[in-house]
């Protein structure tokens, strides 16, 4: 039953009848003077736990935000449900000195009922002063997983909170998150002053939420082009990682006839909340955005989130996919995972400081094992959080829609366990896997974990398959991972019985991402294409015209334009061109008679083309790929022009191998020239004249130790350039 008093001020100040989840419950525990934690999953409304409570209590209620956008978003929302704006302000470094002064003067005046402050605000003296003589009613630490270095978004300067609370005046705290895993929720509480609080969590089981994870292949920006074309007018997000790729996805989406803007930390403030504002009133369908994008957003008919690359923490994806279906209404997360981007992710770590190397390397690897686990998605996601999901089915991820056979691990899983038990519950599972192989590794070693009985008892077995079978136990409570030591695996009172009396035990196999995404055009072939006997007849019509040029036929057109040829049935020469690795001088050299045999084959078989899927690509438009183009005509060295663009050699040779590849010319022999012997290149020429794949893995097990896979690869480009284009 709902308290009258807190009743008739929801009522009052927001319209609202009724309480969502455990509102009324935090609000009177706050009310009642005591510490309180909340964590509730996005859209679960944890704004109004400290919003209301302070419209109701004497004096400020002190607000910590770590975003001015948020602030603003969050006082203009307050404002909007009262008569006067000075009811809610925010203090922040965007204010002139007369705009401090008329906050500072509403405060003391006791017209403002919630202050909004970033962290470095709050550490500065002249506002710790100020607010010590203020009367504050409670202070409302918000997105409080920046507390914790095993949060998806650490920040030190949340760290300061507690003592600056201290200097300014004790009163009772909230610490408000939409994602904290048990380690993180310590951490939080340890850090704030908080172990005694009340606790409050939600469940984060999002039921309208569909969760599906495909492999990243170089097809990518087809694949998304066509998810998001196959929903037209609904709103999406797509996130990337780098401000690159955001800015060049948006304006692919954008040639491509699908309503998209880019946002991300290095736009200029009033382009980003000009693009905001255009997502938010649908003037655009999909916003392509880093995650500096969203905290906060308030738009509930999100109907899709994609990840182009595999986020950094199972955190980050949760808060991430959130922001879809917030109305309860279809929300379809996609995400595209390739290992290499982890192998990417992992560099960038290796420059941080050790304490945060070794947390980064952990998040990267749960978010790994999410990725490849062939089980429940929703229920792997929400034992990260500490919660249970009992169902062996969620029927909402892909996963759960194309299960899997189990197979028998009762040996292993007591191995594992009679392993963790000889390891007195102290490691993490990478050691207990080691140990149970038999790997006598430095870290063994040093534990003189070599002597123990259970050192090689899984010899012979699969690693991977091991670390499924433990993966799985602690799922099905057998293992549980320690809080204050993040990683180390216990026993639980489960795992104990199961050692003195083992039962059947199954689990099912990860899902295989292993294969080489670089080579995926290369093993493509009719089974990408979505008309097979198509392309097996512009295959023919290809090596018909290779055979007389006496040309490889990858020099005509290379697989994956093949491929797109066979699925979006091109009948002009300008549509042929709007093919992934089609230039105008390709087009114009072999289009001919490509797109009058597929304008017969369509006629033929009245064959409805699909609009959609034709990809129109940006060839060489983007300023990088003009400079180098530029850059190359005036003979500068490759690793100047490389350094210039604020890319390794390896980045600026990606750049011109699609630069080729498009049907551009480019002549780099001048290069070429001063690291390779005349008879060389003929050798490395001769070899890609004479070979049916340009394959680089191929040449260059072929030319190797003779060639380093740098020239194996320059030589490709000038091989390219020459005879193709």
């Amino acid at each position: 039953m709902v308290n009258p008093q807190i009743g008739d001020a929801l009522k009052r100040y927001f319209g609202f009848d009724t309480f969502k989840g455990n509102q009324e419950a935090i609000i009177e525990s706050l009310l009642a003077g005591n510490d309180t934690f909340v964590i509730m999953p996005t859209g679960g409304g944890k704004s109004l736990c400290y919003q209301l409570p302070a419209l109701m209590s004497e004096g400020t209620a002190i607000v910590i935000s770590p975003l001015i956008a948020l602030m603003k978003n969050q006082v203009d929302a307050m404002r909007n449900y009262s008569e006067t704006d000075h009811i809610a302000h925010f203090l922040n470094s965007s204010l002139t000195k007369s705009a401090i002064e008329q906050v500072k003067d509403d405060i003391l005046s006791g017209h403002t009922k919630l202050l909004y402050v970033a962290p470095e605000s709050l550490t500065k003296e002249e506002n710790i002063e100020f607010l010590k003589t203020v009367s504050i009613s409670f202070y409302a630490v918000d997105e409080a997983h920046c507390i914790s270095e095993w949060g998806h978004d650490f920040r030190p300067e949340y760290r300061r909170i507690r003592p600056i609370i201290n200097e300014i005046g004790t009163r009772p705290v909230i610490a408000l998150t939409a994602t904290a895993t048990p380690k993180v929720q310590h951490d939080i509480q340890k850090n704030l002053g908080m172990l005694d609080a009340r606790v409050f969590k939600s469940s984060f089981n999002r039921e309208n939420l569909y969760y599906e994870i495909r492999l990243k292949t170089p097809n990518i920006d087809r694949d998304i082009i066509r998810f998001i074309k196959q929903r037209p007018g609904k709103s999406g997000i797509v996130y990337c990682l780098s401000r690159k790729k955001v800015e060049e996805l948006a304006e692919l989406l954008t040639i491509n006839d699908i309503k998209a803007l880019p946002y991300h930390a290095g736009m200029d403030s009033a382009t980003r909340n000009a693009n905001q504002d255009a997502f938010l009133l649908e003037q655009v369908d999909v916003i392509v955005a880093t995650i500096a994008f969203g905290m906060g957003i308030d738009k509930p008919d999100v109907r899709f989130v994609i990840h182009y690359d595999i986020p950094k923490s199972l955190e980050g994806y949760y808060q991430e996919t959130g922001r879809a279906g917030r109305d309860g209404g279809e929300g379809y997360c996609l995400c595209f995972y390739a290992r290499k981007d982890l192998q990417k992710m992992e560099k960038f770590i290796q420059a941080k400081p050790l304490n945060e190397q070794e947390i980064g390397r952990q998040l990267l690897a749960e978010t790994a094992a999410y990725a490849e686990s062939a089980v429940c998605r929703r229920r792997t996601l929400l034992h990260y959080f500490g919660e249970t999901f009992t169902e062996e089915n969620c029927g909402n991820c892909d996963n759960c829609l194309n299960t899997k056979k189990k197979v028998e691990a009762k040996e292993e899983l007591l191995a594992a366990l009679e392993t963790i038990a000889a390891l007195k519950e102290k490691f993490k599972s990478e050691h207990i896997v080691d140990v149970m192989l038999g790997r006598a590794t430095p870290d063994v070693r040093s534990y003189r974990h070599e002597e123990l009985e259970v050192f090689g008892c899984c010899e012979g077995d699969d690693m991977k398959f091991l670390a499924t079978v433990i993966r799985q136990a602690m799922l099905d409570g057998y293992i549980e991972r320690g809080v204050e030591n993040f990683g180390v695996l216990r026993l639980t009172a489960k795992g104990r019985e199961f050692m003195r009396k083992p039962r059947s035990f199954k689990v099912v196999e990860d899902t295989d991402f292993s294969e080489d995404e670089d080579e995926v055009p290369v093993k493509g072939g009719a089974g990408c294409a979505a008309d097979p006997e198509l392309y097996a007849v512009l295959c023919a019509l290809r090596k018909n015209i290779a055979r007389n040029l006496k040309l490889p036929p990858y020099i005509i057109f290379q697989d994956p334009s093949v491929e797109a040829m066979a699925t979006t049935y091109p009948i002009t020469l300008e549509e042929l061109q709007s093919i992934p690795g089609v230039g105008a001088g390709k087009a114009k050299r072999y289009g001919e008679e490509f797109v009058k045999v597929i304008r017969t084959y369509v006629e033929d078989n009245e064959i409805e083309r699909p609009e959609d899927l034709r990809v129109r690509s940006m060839a060489n438009k983007s300023k990088p790929k003009v400079s180098i183009i530029q850059a190359i005509d005036r003979k500068i060295d490759l690793t100047e022009i490389a350094q210039s663009n604020g890319m390794d050699f390896d980045q600026l040779l990606d750049e011109i191998e699609a630069i080729v590849m498009s049907g551009t010319h480019i002549n780099i022999s001048y290069y070429i020239n001063d690291i390779m012997d005349p008879e060389d290149q003929e050798e490395v020429f001769d070899y890609f004249k004479t070979s049916e794949s340009d394959s680089i893995s191929q040449a260059y097990d072929e030319l190797c130790p003779a060639f380093s896979e740098e020239e194996v690869r320059l030589m490709r480009i000038k091989f390219l350039s020459e005879v193709g284009n």
